[in-house]
């Protein structure tokens, strides 16, 4: 029985060995091999659709949803006995429709998101002590949280040349004295060979970029 036991315990302790010596080996493969994060995100470029004129807006079409093209009118503001135009400046899909028929709404003022949704992109936050090893057009393996089970290629296409904290609103203060070194991320713009239909701006995205 005793030397059941202690085989037993023999044939336990070598499987964890072998997952500690498999687990080590994995995390030092992928260390020196891979830049990874999950501090990405699927993005695009937002346009948005403004009136030239103050009035009331008439014949809203730019709903969410729809696609439209550089020039298209979305509605009309109406002034008095006057009409002018809502366009679109660029080709894309509303993201975001903010107003509807019979809302007063100013010049300039945002009233619709228009983003190109044939043309969207990752932005991954880098860690500047990874960013020795990162290269302009590496290889990356993409993979979107809601798509758990597709991976996206990808390129590295354009490395920031400041960090995050340097566009923050409210930069951190060192007041009290005491300082402590924070790792700072660097934004890094990877393309998508092609993707899902269904990715939209905003989802949430793992990403291992090839050293």
């Amino acid at each position: 029985m005793n030397r059941a036991r202690v085989f037993l315990v023999n044939i336990i302790t070598f499987i964890i060995i072998l997952g500690l010596i498999g687990g080590g080996y994995y995390y030092f493969y992928m260390q020196s091999n891979y830049i990874t994060t999950d501090n990405a995100k699927v993005m695009g470029d937002i346009v948005s659709v403004s009136p030239q004129s103050a009035g009331k807006v008439t014949g809203w079409k730019g709903k969410t949803g729809t696609e439209v093209k550089q020039g298209d009118v979305l509605g009309q503001v109406t002034m008095g006995n006057q009409n002018a135009s809502i366009t679109s400046p660029a080709n894309g899909t509303v993201v975001q429709s903010k107003v509807t028929d019979g809302q007063i709404v100013s010049p300039g003022q945002p009233v619709a998101q228009v983003v190109d949704m044939k043309n969207l992109y990752i932005t991954a936050n880098i860690d500047e002590t990874d960013m020795k090893d990162l290269k302009k057009g590496a290889d990356v393996t993409i993979t979107v949280d809601a798509e758990s089970g597709t991976d996206i290629k990808g390129k590295v296409e354009e490395v920031g040349l400041a960090t995050n904290s340097i566009f923050s609103l409210l930069p951190q203060q060192n007041s009290s004295g005491d300082y402590t070194k924070v790792t700072q991320n660097v934004p890094v713009r990877i393309s998508m060979d092609s993707y899902p239909a269904d990715i939209v701006p905003g989802m949430n995205v793992t990403v291992e970029i090839d050293k």
